[in-house]
C-alpha cells in the first residue's frame, strides 16, 4: 500500500501541491486526472523519489519513500523517459538490470517481439509511440508491486493500447500490482480503472470509484415540437444542457429510472436516453469550478 499524508511541494517558490492525502490499496487501478499543471506530474515523481518530500510523508508498505529499498518495489513510466543518442533498447535492459535483478528477460523479449521493436537500433530513432513502447516493455519485464505511468497511452496506436492495457490487467490479476496512471485519455482510464483521485487547486478535491461516480449522473435527449426555453428545465438537478432549437441534450444529477418522469412530464415528442461517461463527468466539474468560460 502506498500512503501520502499531509504532502506539500513547491519550485522555486511556486505551490503545487498542498495537503495531499491519497492511499493506493494493493492491486488498485486508480487514474489520476487534472487539468494541465494540476500537478500530477510533480506527484508521481514525488511518490517515486524523482523529487525529495520536503513536507508530509509517503509511505510505500509503511517504509518511507527517501529510504531506497522502499522504492524496490516501484516502477515509474514518466511521459518522455531521458535516453542518450546512444541508447538501445538492449543497453536500457541492462541499465535497469541494475537497479532491478529480478527482471525478467523473457518478458521483456515477448513484448519487444509484439511491437515489432528490435533492441539493438537507437531510440533516436524510434517515434514516441515506439519509445513508449520500448519502455512499456521494460516495465512489464520488471513486474513491479507499484507501476507509476504518466500519461501512458501517449503516442500509442489502438492496437498498442489494447495489448499494453491486456497485459497490465493481467499482472494487476497474478501479481497483485498497484497501478497510478494519469491519461489525458479519460475514456481509456474508464475502461482500464477502478477508482480515480482528481487533482484540483493543488489538492486533492475529489476521488471513489470510477463506476459508482459515473452512475450519479444520466443523460437524456430530446426533441420537441417547438422550440423551448431552458427554463423549462428548472426545477430539475442540471448538471449540463445544450440547445439547437427543438432538441436538447441534458445531463442531470440523479438516477435515470428517478428522472425520466419528470422529463416525460415536459411533454418532448421524443426522449431518448444515452450513455453516460466519466470524460462528461470530469468537463461538468471542470466547468462548475470555472476553468471553462
Amino acid at each position: 500500500m502506498i500512503e501520502i499524508k499531509h504532502l506539500c511541494h513547491d519550485i522555486g517558490g511556486k505551490i503545487i501541491l498542498k495537503n495531499v492525502n491519497l492511499t493506493l490499496q494493493e492491486g488498485s487501478v486508480m487514474g489520476l486526472v487534472g487539468i494541465n499543471g494540476a500537478g500530477k506530474t510533480t506527484l508521481l515523481r514525488l511518490i517515486s523519489g524523482v523529487f525529495a518530500v520536503k513536507q508530509g510523508e509517503i509511505f510505500i508498505d509503511g517504509v518511507s519513500v527517501d529510504r531506497e529499498e522502499a522504492r524496490k518495489s516501484l516502477f515509474f513510466l514518466p511521459d518522455d523517459p531521458y535516453y542518450t543518442i546512444y541508447t538501445t533498447g538492449e543497453s536500457l535492459y541492462k541499465m535497469y538490470k541494475v537497479f532491478y535483478p529480478a527482471i525478467d528477460r523473457a518478458v521483456f523479449d515477448r513484448f519487444m517481439q509484439e511491437f515489432s521493436l528490435d533492441p539493438k537500433k537507437p531510440i533516436r530513432n524510434f517515434s514516441k509511440g515506439m519509445r513508449r513502447q520500448l519502455y512499456i516493455s521494460l516495465a512489464m519485464a520488471v513486474k513491479p508491486k507499484y507501476l507509476l505511468l504518466d500519461e501512458a497511452f501517449d503516442g500509442l496506436d489502438p492496437l498498442s493500447r489494447l495489448a499494453f492495457k491486456k497485459a497490465l490487467n493481467e499482472f494487476v490479476e497474478e501479481y497483485g500490482t498497484s497501478v497510478l496512471i494519469s491519461s489525458h485519455s479519460l475514456r481509456e482510464l474508464e475502461d482500464f480503472c477502478d477508482s480515480y483521485v482528481l487533482i484540483d487547486n493543488q489538492t486533492v478535491s475529489d476521488s471513489g470509484d470510477i463506476a459508482e461516480k459515473v452512475s450519479r449522473f444520466c443523460k437524456f435527449q430530446l426533441a420537441f415540437r417547438e422550440e423551448v426555453s431552458k427554463e423549462l428545465f428548472a426545477d430539475l438537478p442540471v448538471a449540463s444542457l445544450e440547445q439547437n432549437g427543438k432538441f436538447v441534450r441534458v445531463v442531470l444529477e440523479g438516477s435515470a429510472s428517478d428522472l425520466l418522469p419528470k422529463l416525460e412530464a415536459l411533454n418532448p415528442a421524443v426522449i431518448e436516453e444515452m450513455c453516460m461517461d466519466f470524460e462528461e463527468i470530469f468537463i461538468h466539474d471542470v466547468e462548475k469550478r470555472g476553468y471553462v468560460k
